[in-house]
C-alpha cells in the first residue's frame, strides 16, 4: 500500500506551469526573427544604397532581364538605353536588379588623364 501512495504523490507534483508549455513557441518566434527578419533588413539597406548611388552611364540589369545603360535619372524613374538601336526605356527604379558596371567620378577622372597622356605622347609633349 505504501508503494501506491508514493506513486500517487510522485505524479501529483506540478510540471512547471504554462511557461514550460509556451517556451518552445517563444523560442521558435525568436529564432524566426533572427533567421529571417535581420538578414532581410540588411539586404534592403544594401539595395537602397545601390539605388541611391546609381549614376549616369552605369550598366544595369533589370528584374525582367533587360541590360542597358542609364542615360537619365529622375526621382523614381530612370531612362535606360539598350540595344544596338539605342532604344530608350523609362523604368521604375525598383525594377533594377543590380548594377553590372558602375562608372564613378574617380574612374572618369582616371580615363580623362589617360586620354591626355596618350594625346601628349602622340604629339610629342612631355608633362613636367
Amino acid at each position: 500500500m505504501k508503494f501506491m501512495e508514493n506513486l500517487f504523490l510522485a505524479t501529483a507534483t506540478p510540471q512547471g506551469g504554462m511557461l514550460g508549455v509556451f517556451m518552445p513557441f517563444l523560442l521558435m518566434i525568436v529564432l524566426f526573427y533572427i533567421m529571417m527578419y535581420i538578414p532581410e533588413k540588411k539586404r534592403k539597406k544594401k539595395y537602397g544604397d545601390m539605388l541611391s548611388s546609381l549614376s549616369l552611364n552605369d550598366e544595369i540589369i533589370t528584374k525582367g532581364g533587360i541590360l542597358g545603360k542609364v542615360v537619365n535619372i529622375q526621382d523614381t524613374f530612370i531612362i535606360l538605353e539598350t540595344g544596338p538601336n539605342r532604344a530608350r526605356i523609362k523604368l521604375d527604379k525598383n525594377g533594377i536588379l543590380s548594377v553590372l558596371q558602375s562608372t564613378s567620378k574617380e574612374e572618369d577622372n582616371i580615363e580623362k588623364e589617360n586620354k591626355k597622356d596618350e594625346e601628349n605622347k602622340e604629339v610629342g609633349y612631355k608633362e613636367n
